[in-house]
C-alpha cells in the first residue's frame, strides 16, 4: 500500500553495471511508506549509486523497482518529482558563500520555477511570498533547525554552520516541495556519536511523519530497514548480509567485480546525476518577476513519458569512470 505522504519502496534483481564493472546488483526491497531505510556499508561499495537508482537520478542496467508505484526505469521523471536530495556530496552541496536565510530563498525559487504548478505564479505576489514563508517555517520546523540559535541568525554564513547544522539545513531544503521520499547521502560523515544519534532521531521523527526516509551510512540503527553493501569474498560468494529488526530485511548481493565497479561508478556518480537533472528540465512556463518567494527541492518539473530514456544516465554509463 502506498500512502499520500510517503512513498512505498520496492525493487527486484535491481541493478547497475558501469564500464569497470557492478557498482551494485541483485538488490531486493519491499518497504512500507514512512519506513526508515539505511543502506549501510563502506566507502566504495555502490551506495551512493544505489541512493541515486532509487532516487530516478541514475538509470539502472537490470532489473526494476517501484518508488511510490512509479516503476523504474520507465518513470524516472516521475520519481525525481517525489523523491529529494538531502544532502549529497557533489550533487547538491550547499553554496558556502551565502547566508543560511539566502540558501533558504534560493530553495524555494528553484521550486517555485520548477515543482510549483502554474496556477501557484498566477497568484498575487504578496499571496506566494506568504505561502514560501510559511514552507520555509514548516521545514525547518521538520529539520529541527532554529535560525536563532545560528551565531547570526539567518546572515550566518553557511560556512560557518556546524557539520549537524549543515545536516539540517540541507533536509531543511529537501523538505520545501513536500517529497514522499527523502535521500541522503554519507549521513554520519564527520559527527560524532551524540550528533550521529541526533541525526538518526531526525530521520526517525520525519518518517513518522509518513515520508519515507532512505539514508546512506557506515553503521545503521537497529530498527532501520538495512541494506548492507561490501565487497565479494575471496570464493565469490557475497559478504553482504541482512541486518535489522527482522529476519527477512533484504539485503544487497554482488556479481564478481562489483567492488571495482562501485568504486569507478562512485567517483563522478554526483557530477553525472546533477547533469541529469539539468537536461531533463522544463523550460519555466511562467513569467516570474524575479522575487525569490516560493519552495524548492532537488526535483526538477518535466513531461513524464511511458518510455524515459534519460540520456544523461546513458553517457554517465557509457564513459569511461562515470556511472
Amino acid at each position: 500500500m502506498d500512502s499520500p505522504h510517503g512513498a512505498a519502496v520496492k525493487a527486484e534483481n535491481f541493478g547497475l553495471k558501469g564500464p569497470r564493472g557492478w557498482a551494485f546488483r541483485g538488490i531486493g526491497l519491499d518497504a512500507e511508506p514512512g519506513s526508515l531505510i539505511a543502506v549501510e556499508g563502506p566507502s566504495g561499495s555502490g551506495r551512493t549509486c544505489l541512493l541515486l537508482a532509487l532516487t530516478g537520478r541514475m538509470k539502472p542496467s537490470e532489473g526494476h523497482a517501484e518508488i511510490g508505484r512509479h516503476r523504474l526505469p520507465k518513470k524516472m521523471a516521475a520519481v525525481r518529482r517525489i523523491a529529494a536530495l538531502g544532502p549529497v556530496p557533489g550533487v547538491n552541496d550547499l553554496d558556502q558563500s551565502l547566508t543560511v536565510a539566502e540558501q533558504l530563498r534560493e530553495g524555494a525559487l528553484l521550486q517555485r520555477h520548477y515543482g510549483a504548478p502554474v496556477r501557484f505564479l498566477l497568484r498575487p505576489r504578496a499571496e506566494r511570498r506568504a505561502a514560501a514563508s510559511a514552507r520555509i517555517e514548516a521545514a525547518l520546523d521538520a529539520a529541527g533547525l532554529d535560525l536563532a540559535t545560528l551565531p547570526k541568525a539567518g546572515r550566518t554564513t553557511v560556512r560557518d554552520l556546524e557539520r549537524l547544522e549543515s545536516v539540517r539545513l540541507s533536509v531543511a531544503i529537501a523538505l520545501l516541495g513536500s517529497p514522499r521520499l527523502l535521500a541522503l547521502d554519507d549521513l554520519d560523515l564527520k559527527l560524532s556519536d551524540t550528533e550521529r544519534t541526533e541525526v538518526w532521531a531526525l530521520l526517525r521523527s520525519i518518517a513518522a511523519r509518513g515520508t519515507t526516509v532512505l539514508a546512506v551510512c557506515s553503521e545503521a540503527p537497529a530498527d532501520a530497514v538495512v541494506l548492507r553493501t561490501g565487497p565479494e569474498a575471496d570464493d565469490g560468494a557475497p559478504e553482504a548480509t541482512p541486518s535489522g529488526p527482522t529476519a527477512d530485511t533484504p539485503k544487497i548481493t554482488w556479481g564478481k567485480g562489483a567492488k571495482d565497479g562501485a568504486e569507478g561508478a562512485a567517483t563522478d556518480a554526483a557530477t553525472d546525476a546533477g547533469a541529469d537533472t539539468e537536461k531533463d528540465t522544463e523550460p519555466d512556463t511562467g513569467a516570474e518577476d524575479g522575487t525569490d518567494d516560493g519552495s524548492g527541492t532537488e526535483d526538477a518539473t518535466e513531461n513524464d513519458t511511458d518510455n524515459d530514456d534519460t540520456k544523461g544516465a546513458d553517457d554517465a554509463l557509457a564513459e569511461a569512470g562515470r556511472a
